[in-house]
């Protein structure tokens, strides 16, 4: 199945949202998975991005029905990156 790395920074509401519910990010990957993905990892991050998110979806089509969704709804903003693994490139040269 396809990987995707989410990079996501949280709005002012984002920030609001999970310190007055700290299981939210727990919430939203129940609801990836009800969108067709698949959160295989996920980590809280200092720098550029506030998480990075590696996640399993059948096609792009379905990583981006997941963005748009999750970017609607004013708490983030993401970029989302197509992954494959060493191994994948290896064999692809």
């Amino acid at each position: 199945m396809p990987t995707y790395l989410m990079l996501t920074n949280l709005t002012a509401e984002g920030l609001r949202t999970l310190k007055n519910n700290p299981g939210r990010s727990a919430e939203v990957n129940k609801e990836v998975e009800q969108m067709g993905g698949k959160v295989v990892a996920q980590y809280a991050t200092l720098g550029d991005y506030d998480f990075v998110t590696v996640i399993e979806a059948p096609d792009e089509k379905t990583m981006a029905k997941i963005s748009v969704e999750l970017g609607s709804r004013g708490t983030m903003t993401s970029r989302t990156l197509t992954a494959m693994s060493a191994a994948d490139l290896s064999d692809a040269i």
